[in-house]
């Protein structure tokens, strides 16, 4: 870390040490998913939400935690902020969300929920 300035706050320095660390992020990665790195590496403890392969690959070697939409649905449902899974992810393959019939299974699994229609 470097010395701060005159009149500058440690989270001033410590917000510039990081955003320079979220400069060299790979560059194959979208647009979207360079931000949602970039921020969490600007905000130490956040999670990141993430269904890219390699933006979750980056995340992890940089070492922010990630989740993604069906973790993020599981956990919605644990906390009772939705009541089932299935319609979320219903509608989430109706607008183009690529989900296997396996994992769809295992997380219907998870959510206490039949994966019989």
């Amino acid at each position: 870390m470097r010395p701060a300035k005159t009149g500058e706050s440690k989270l001033d320095q410590d917000t510039s040490t990081i955003s320079a660390r979220a400069v060299s992020l790979i560059t194959d990665l979208g647009q979207g998913e360079s931000q949602v790195l970039m921020l969490a590496l600007e905000m130490p403890g956040s999670i990141a939400l993430l269904d890219d392969g390699l933006a979750s690959r980056v995340a992890i070697a940089r070492g922010i935690p990630i989740k993604g939409t069906l973790g993020l649905l599981l956990d919605a449902k644990r906390a009772g902020h939705i009541t089932a899974v299935k319609p979320s992810l219903n509608k989430l393959q109706d607008l183009g969300f690529r989900l296997a019939e396996p994992t769809r299974a295992v997380v219907l699994k998870l959510a206490g929920e039949s994966s019989q229609d």
